[in-house]
């Protein structure tokens, strides 16, 4: 029932249960993870266990390996895109919008997938890449690249991401992560200002050349 309720308590769209059930794909994606995780993890049927998972990814446009590990009320919302590694492992309270991908970097074995702690945000299109923790209550901004650890209570944005939000200062619990700082945008707008006092320079300079009389 908690991925029915997280649904209702953080999607406006959600008008009652039966919907949910019935036309959420986020939500099927998890039911169909958790019987592909029990098979991998107690019955050792791997083949068994990544086919249900391949079904699941055809149906939900999400794939999730049956090898993860995922905490409760985990809110994927619309989900398409979205991916999940083997050695991947999710806390609770964790949102994840369209298009992320939780993987790794390589060839590597062993642990190679993030782990995300608890009450973490990941907006739409970023990518987490490699085995290293994202901390509690960390929002990730849409679009950004991540590829080394996130402390607890940090925004990260950009690629490759950056933290501009830590300890100190206060990240709102809402969906309103399209608002969140661009230092890379900050930057740009820095060279531009830049650029047009150079200009302005060189046109002073080409004026007092044109007005000084010649000797």
């Amino acid at each position: 029932m908690n991925d029915i309720d997280v649904v209702l308590d953080q999607d406006p769209a959600a008008r009652n249960r039966l919907e949910v059930i019935f036309t959420y794909s986020g939500v099927h994606a998890l039911w169909a993870h958790r019987l592909a995780h029990w098979l991998w993890k107690r019955c050792r049927m791997y083949f068994i266990a990544r086919v249900i998972s391949q079904v699941s990814r055809f149906f939900t446009g999400i794939e999730i390996h049956p090898g993860a590990v995922i905490g409760q009320r985990l809110f994927i919302d619309h989900g398409m895109g979205v991916v999940i590694g083997e050695t991947c492992e999710i806390g609770d309270n964790v949102t994840i919008y369209q298009g992320v991908t939780l993987g790794g970097t390589g060839k590597e074995k062993g642990k190679r997938h993030p782990t995300v702690k608890d009450n973490v945000l990941i907006a739409s299109g970023a990518k987490v890449l490699g085995s290293f923790t994202i901390g509690e209550n960390a929002r990730i901004g849409a679009g950004s690249v991540v590829l080394k650890e996130v402390p607890p209570n940090s925004t990260v944005v950009g690629i490759p991401g950056k933290i501009v939000i830590q300890d100190g200062q206060r990240v709102e619990q809402t969906l309103d992560h399209h608002n969140l700082p661009d230092p890379i945008a900050d930057k740009l707008k820095e060279l531009e200002e830049e650029i047009k006092a150079l200009r302005s320079e060189r046109e002073l300079l080409n004026t007092s050349s044109k007005e000084k009389p010649f000797a």
